[in-house]
């Protein structure tokens, strides 16, 4: 049975082959279609004198190839997320790793050194506070 969705969805690149495998077709000819299978192969079987069952025949192949085509891109989309998702997921996980291992070393120099940390830090923060004293005092 001719999938009729199929040939509404694709019918663009369908009218092309129809006029490919049936050169008596015209432009106009397959640009009139409405969606009605009947009116199409009626206008098939006249334009071409092919017999209603090959006419038949041939819709249903483009129409399975459609839909083939469709399953085929959709699985070709979700193997495609499934990648991208799982490398999200490694490069989240591999820049959690960096950050703890950053924690970790400042931790570290932090114990081993912990005066030398504490006028750091102060050093930081007067420069932070001029820096914003000197920024509202321009305004």
């Amino acid at each position: 049975m001719i999938n009729q969705a199929t040939l509404q969805g694709n019918w663009n690149e369908i009218k092309g082959k129809l006029r490919k495998h049936w050169g008596q077709l015209s432009n106009d000819d397959v640009q009139t279609f409405n969606g009605n299978i009947d009116q199409l192969v009626g206008l098939i079987q006249r334009k071409t004198g092919e017999a209603r069952s090959q006419v038949e025949d041939y819709l249903d192949e483009l129409t399975s190839k459609g839909a083939g085509s469709l399953a085929d891109a959709t699985e070709n989309v979700r193997e495609y997320v499934q990648q991208a998702s799982d490398r999200i997921q490694e490069g989240s996980q591999q820049a959690m790793e960096t950050f703890r291992d950053g924690y970790e070393q400042a931790e570290d120099m932090i114990r081993q050194r912990p005066t030398e940390s504490v006028a750091f830090c102060f050093g930081i923060g007067v420069f932070v506070g001029l820096l914003i004293g000197a920024s509202l005092r321009s305004r």
